[in-house]
Protein backbone atom coordinates (compact mmCIF):
# COMPACT_ATOMS: atom_id res chain seq x y z
CA UNK A 1 0.00 0.00 0.00
CA UNK A 2 1.06 3.41 -1.12
CA UNK A 3 2.05 5.97 1.95
CA UNK A 4 0.53 8.62 -0.61
CA UNK A 5 -2.77 6.79 -0.78
CA UNK A 6 -5.63 9.02 1.43
CA UNK A 7 -7.09 7.63 4.86
CA UNK A 8 -11.08 6.68 4.26
CA UNK A 9 -13.31 8.24 7.32
CA UNK A 10 -17.31 7.35 7.39
CA UNK A 11 -19.67 8.39 9.82
CA UNK A 12 -23.95 8.15 9.97
CA UNK A 13 -23.75 11.73 8.50
CA UNK A 14 -21.69 14.84 9.20
CA UNK A 15 -20.56 14.58 13.36
CA UNK A 16 -17.33 12.66 11.92
CA UNK A 17 -16.58 15.88 10.45
CA UNK A 18 -15.50 16.80 13.66
CA UNK A 19 -12.78 13.76 13.26
CA UNK A 20 -11.77 14.57 10.05
CA UNK A 21 -10.92 18.66 11.77
CA UNK A 22 -8.72 16.68 14.12
CA UNK A 23 -7.08 15.00 11.44
CA UNK A 24 -6.20 17.72 9.01
CA UNK A 25 -4.62 19.44 12.05
CA UNK A 26 -2.69 16.56 13.34
CA UNK A 27 -2.06 14.98 9.99
CA UNK A 28 -1.57 17.73 7.65
CA UNK A 29 -0.21 15.49 5.13
CA UNK A 30 -2.34 13.01 5.03
CA UNK A 31 -5.35 12.68 2.55
CA UNK A 32 -8.82 12.16 3.39
CA UNK A 33 -12.21 10.69 1.84
CA UNK A 34 -14.97 11.16 4.22
CA UNK A 35 -18.51 9.34 3.57
CA UNK A 36 -21.89 10.35 5.72
CA UNK A 37 -24.24 8.31 5.21
CA UNK A 38 -26.67 11.28 5.57
CA UNK A 39 -29.61 9.20 3.77
CA UNK A 40 -29.79 6.65 6.33
CA UNK A 41 -28.81 8.71 9.41
CA UNK A 42 -29.58 8.36 12.48
CA UNK A 43 -27.36 4.79 13.32
CA UNK A 44 -28.08 5.05 16.67
CA UNK A 45 -31.74 3.51 17.54
CA UNK A 46 -30.98 0.95 14.57
CA UNK A 47 -30.63 -2.98 15.02
CA UNK A 48 -26.78 -3.83 15.54
CA UNK A 49 -27.22 -6.06 12.22
CA UNK A 50 -28.32 -2.74 10.30
CA UNK A 51 -25.79 -0.93 11.18
CA UNK A 52 -23.35 -3.99 10.49
CA UNK A 53 -24.39 -3.87 7.14
CA UNK A 54 -24.28 -0.53 6.37
CA UNK A 55 -20.60 -0.25 7.52
CA UNK A 56 -19.94 -3.34 5.36
CA UNK A 57 -21.02 -1.69 2.55
CA UNK A 58 -19.30 1.76 3.13
CA UNK A 59 -16.12 -0.31 3.94
CA UNK A 60 -16.37 -2.11 0.71
CA UNK A 61 -16.98 1.56 -1.10
CA UNK A 62 -13.93 3.05 0.49
CA UNK A 63 -11.34 -0.01 -0.49
CA UNK A 64 -12.51 0.51 -3.93
CA UNK A 65 -11.55 4.01 -3.56
CA UNK A 66 -7.41 2.48 -2.63
CA UNK A 67 -7.54 3.63 0.95
CA UNK A 68 -4.47 2.83 3.12
CA UNK A 69 -6.54 2.71 6.25
CA UNK A 70 -10.04 3.53 8.03
CA UNK A 71 -11.41 5.32 10.91
CA UNK A 72 -14.95 4.51 11.64
CA UNK A 73 -16.11 7.80 12.94
CA UNK A 74 -19.05 7.15 14.40
CA UNK A 75 -19.63 5.75 17.61
CA UNK A 76 -22.75 3.09 16.82
CA UNK A 77 -20.75 1.95 14.52
CA UNK A 78 -17.75 1.15 16.02
CA UNK A 79 -19.47 -0.20 18.93
CA UNK A 80 -21.54 -2.91 16.58
CA UNK A 81 -19.07 -3.24 13.14
CA UNK A 82 -15.35 -2.65 14.00
CA UNK A 83 -14.50 -6.45 15.12
CA UNK A 84 -16.37 -7.52 12.02
CA UNK A 85 -14.55 -5.18 9.83
CA UNK A 86 -11.39 -5.82 11.23
CA UNK A 87 -12.08 -9.41 10.53
CA UNK A 88 -13.24 -8.89 6.79
CA UNK A 89 -10.65 -5.96 5.20
CA UNK A 90 -6.88 -5.89 5.17
CA UNK A 91 -6.19 -2.53 6.13
CA UNK A 92 -5.45 -1.34 9.59
CA UNK A 93 -9.01 -0.05 11.08
CA UNK A 94 -9.57 2.34 13.52
CA UNK A 95 -12.76 3.17 16.00
CA UNK A 96 -13.33 6.10 18.16
CA UNK A 97 -14.25 4.06 21.43
CA UNK A 98 -11.21 2.80 22.35
CA UNK A 99 -8.80 6.54 21.79
CA UNK A 100 -11.56 7.88 24.11
CA UNK A 101 -11.73 5.21 26.78
CA UNK A 102 -7.83 5.21 26.53
CA UNK A 103 -8.17 8.69 27.25
CA UNK A 104 -10.67 9.07 30.22
CA UNK A 105 -8.54 6.45 32.10
CA UNK A 106 -5.36 8.22 31.58
CA UNK A 107 -6.63 11.09 33.51
CA UNK A 108 -9.71 10.56 36.00
CA UNK A 109 -8.09 10.34 39.36
CA UNK A 110 -11.27 9.56 41.38
CA UNK A 111 -12.26 6.14 38.71
CA UNK A 112 -15.27 8.06 38.95
CA UNK A 113 -15.99 8.12 34.92
CA UNK A 114 -18.92 9.56 33.02
CA UNK A 115 -20.36 8.04 29.50
CA UNK A 116 -22.65 9.94 26.85
CA UNK A 117 -23.98 9.29 23.78
CA UNK A 118 -26.73 7.90 21.34
CA UNK A 119 -29.71 4.91 22.49
CA UNK A 120 -27.32 2.40 19.94
CA UNK A 121 -23.65 3.28 21.53
CA UNK A 122 -24.83 3.51 25.40
CA UNK A 123 -26.85 0.02 25.13
CA UNK A 124 -23.94 -1.51 23.33
CA UNK A 125 -21.78 -0.95 26.45
CA UNK A 126 -18.86 -0.67 24.65
CA UNK A 127 -17.02 2.09 26.37
CA UNK A 128 -17.93 0.48 29.82
CA UNK A 129 -16.22 -2.74 28.53
CA UNK A 130 -13.08 -1.19 27.36
CA UNK A 131 -12.60 1.55 30.02
CA UNK A 132 -13.03 -1.53 32.32
CA UNK A 133 -10.30 -3.10 30.36
CA UNK A 134 -7.96 -0.38 31.38
CA UNK A 135 -9.22 -0.08 34.75
CA UNK A 136 -11.16 -3.13 36.55
CA UNK A 137 -12.45 -0.86 39.09
CA UNK A 138 -14.11 2.15 37.90
CA UNK A 139 -16.90 3.52 38.31
CA UNK A 140 -18.84 4.22 35.12
CA UNK A 141 -22.14 5.90 34.62
CA UNK A 142 -23.87 6.16 31.22
CA UNK A 143 -26.65 7.94 29.94
CA UNK A 144 -28.08 7.99 26.31
CA UNK A 145 -28.49 11.27 24.78
CA UNK A 146 -30.90 11.57 22.24
CA UNK A 147 -31.28 14.90 21.43
CA UNK A 148 -28.16 16.41 20.94
CA UNK A 149 -26.96 15.55 17.89
CA UNK A 150 -30.62 16.65 16.42
CA UNK A 151 -29.50 19.97 18.76
CA UNK A 152 -26.13 20.55 17.43
CA UNK A 153 -27.63 19.97 13.73
CA UNK A 154 -30.14 22.42 13.89
CA UNK A 155 -27.48 25.09 15.56
CA UNK A 156 -28.78 25.07 18.69
CA UNK A 157 -25.60 24.77 20.23
CA UNK A 158 -25.85 27.58 23.33
CA UNK A 159 -29.96 27.99 23.46
CA UNK A 160 -32.15 28.04 27.04
CA UNK A 161 -33.74 24.43 25.70
CA UNK A 162 -30.47 22.83 25.16
CA UNK A 163 -29.40 24.00 28.46
CA UNK A 164 -32.51 22.40 29.98
CA UNK A 165 -32.17 19.37 27.80
CA UNK A 166 -28.66 19.06 29.10
CA UNK A 167 -29.35 19.18 32.38
CA UNK A 168 -32.29 16.90 31.98
CA UNK A 169 -29.56 14.41 30.49
CA UNK A 170 -26.64 14.96 32.41
CA UNK A 171 -28.03 14.80 36.10
CA UNK A 172 -26.89 11.33 36.28
CA UNK A 173 -23.37 12.43 35.83
CA UNK A 174 -23.21 15.07 38.62
CA UNK A 175 -25.30 12.74 40.88
CA UNK A 176 -22.45 10.47 40.61
CA UNK A 177 -19.85 13.05 40.68
CA UNK A 178 -17.90 11.86 37.96
CA UNK A 179 -14.36 13.95 36.98
CA UNK A 180 -13.95 12.40 33.52
CA UNK A 181 -16.57 12.58 30.59
CA UNK A 182 -16.58 11.27 27.60
CA UNK A 183 -18.23 12.60 24.79
CA UNK A 184 -19.34 9.59 23.00
CA UNK A 185 -20.70 10.84 20.15
CA UNK A 186 -19.13 13.47 17.36
CA UNK A 187 -22.01 16.17 17.71
CA UNK A 188 -21.17 16.20 21.22
CA UNK A 189 -17.46 18.51 21.38
CA UNK A 190 -19.75 21.08 19.63
CA UNK A 191 -21.75 21.47 22.38
CA UNK A 192 -18.62 21.17 25.16
CA UNK A 193 -19.67 24.68 26.33
CA UNK A 194 -23.05 23.62 27.62
CA UNK A 195 -21.55 20.06 28.91
CA UNK A 196 -19.11 22.13 31.26
CA UNK A 197 -21.12 24.60 32.13
CA UNK A 198 -23.56 21.58 33.62
CA UNK A 199 -21.30 19.17 34.91
CA UNK A 200 -18.83 21.82 36.27
CA UNK A 201 -15.71 23.02 34.93
CA UNK A 202 -13.61 20.77 36.98
CA UNK A 203 -15.17 17.87 34.78
CA UNK A 204 -12.22 16.99 32.20
CA UNK A 205 -14.86 16.22 28.97
CA UNK A 206 -12.63 13.56 26.90
CA UNK A 207 -13.14 14.28 22.88
CA UNK A 208 -12.74 11.17 21.30
CA UNK A 209 -11.91 13.08 17.81
CA UNK A 210 -9.10 14.40 19.47
CA UNK A 211 -7.97 10.91 21.01
CA UNK A 212 -9.08 9.05 17.23
CA UNK A 213 -6.87 11.58 15.44
CA UNK A 214 -3.64 11.18 17.73
CA UNK A 215 -4.19 6.87 17.47
CA UNK A 216 -4.29 7.21 13.70
CA UNK A 217 -0.96 9.27 13.43
CA UNK A 218 0.60 6.19 16.06
CA UNK A 219 -1.10 3.78 13.44
CA UNK A 220 0.40 5.07 10.48
CA UNK A 221 3.82 5.24 11.94
CA UNK A 222 3.47 1.74 13.23
CA UNK A 223 2.62 0.37 9.67
CA UNK A 224 4.97 2.94 7.85
CA UNK A 225 1.94 4.24 6.23
CA UNK A 226 2.77 7.76 6.86
CA UNK A 227 3.10 10.36 4.00
CA UNK A 228 5.94 12.76 4.47
CA UNK A 229 5.43 14.45 1.54
CA UNK A 230 4.29 18.28 2.29
CA UNK A 231 1.50 20.08 0.40
CA UNK A 232 0.28 16.73 -0.90
CA UNK A 233 -3.05 16.66 0.83
CA UNK A 234 -6.00 16.12 -1.08
CA UNK A 235 -10.09 15.92 0.90
CA UNK A 236 -12.84 14.21 -0.83
CA UNK A 237 -16.18 14.67 0.64
CA UNK A 238 -19.08 12.15 -0.48
CA UNK A 239 -22.49 11.76 0.93
CA UNK A 240 -25.20 8.96 -0.06
CA UNK A 241 -27.77 11.77 -0.04
CA UNK A 242 -28.60 15.56 0.69
CA UNK A 243 -25.29 17.07 -0.41
CA UNK A 244 -27.19 20.61 -0.17
CA UNK A 245 -27.49 19.99 3.14
CA UNK A 246 -24.21 18.18 3.82
CA UNK A 247 -22.63 21.67 2.59
CA UNK A 248 -24.58 24.09 4.25
CA UNK A 249 -24.23 21.92 8.06
CA UNK A 250 -20.83 20.06 7.12
CA UNK A 251 -18.74 23.93 7.78
CA UNK A 252 -20.03 24.12 11.31
CA UNK A 253 -18.39 20.65 11.89
CA UNK A 254 -15.34 21.19 9.93
CA UNK A 255 -14.73 24.36 10.95
CA UNK A 256 -13.57 25.53 7.11
CA UNK A 257 -15.65 25.38 3.90
CA UNK A 258 -16.84 22.22 1.72
CA UNK A 259 -16.01 23.22 -1.86
CA UNK A 260 -17.66 20.13 -3.25
CA UNK A 261 -19.65 16.79 -1.72
CA UNK A 262 -20.10 14.11 -4.34
CA UNK A 263 -23.31 12.03 -4.00
CA UNK A 264 -22.58 8.35 -3.92
CA UNK A 265 -26.04 6.26 -2.95
CA UNK A 266 -25.14 2.49 -0.97
CA UNK A 267 -27.65 -0.59 -0.46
Amino acid sequence: MSSSAPIGVFDSGLGGLTVVREMISQLPNESIIYFGDTARVPYGPKSPDTVLRYSREITSFLKGEGVKALVVACNTATAHALPALREEFDFPIIGVIEPGARAAVAVTKTKRVGVIGTAGTIKSRAYETEIRKLLPDAQVTAQACALFAPLVEEGWLDSEVTRAIARNYLAPMVSAEVDTLVLGCTHYPLMKTVIGNVVGRDVRLIDSAHETARQVAEMLRANGLENATPNDARYRFVSSDAPDTFLALGQTFLGSPIDRVETLTLG
